[in-house]
């Protein structure tokens, strides 16, 4: 079943963090946690999936995307210590 998600990967608590898009979550959080895609979180480790939040549509959620983006690093912090405040890996919980 696909679901549009924007997603945070983090390195660490309080670490470098990543925002992206994706249908297929449990794939994508996996791909990130074992650096199978090049790039950015591969470089910075970022492997813990700490917030995420679905979408009824894909254009709704490149929108998210880019509005979470384009703020604050504060701005995302928020967002995962409203769901997260522990900053759990969150990836065990998509089973």
């Amino acid at each position: 079943m696909s679901i549009p998600t924007v997603y945070i990967m983090a390195s660490r608590r309080n670490g470098t963090l990543y925002t992206g898009v994706t249908s297929d979550l449990a794939r994508r959080a996996y791909e990130h946690r074992e650096g199978l895609i090049s790039g950015f979180t591969k470089q910075h480790r970022c492997r813990l999936l700490v917030w995420y939040e679905g979408h009824e549509t894909m254009p709704h959620a490149i929108a998210r995307e880019k509005q979470i983006k384009g703020g604050s690093r504060q701005a995302k912090i928020g967002l995962i210590e409203t769901i997260n405040p522990q900053w759990h890996d969150l990836y065990q919980t998509l089973a």
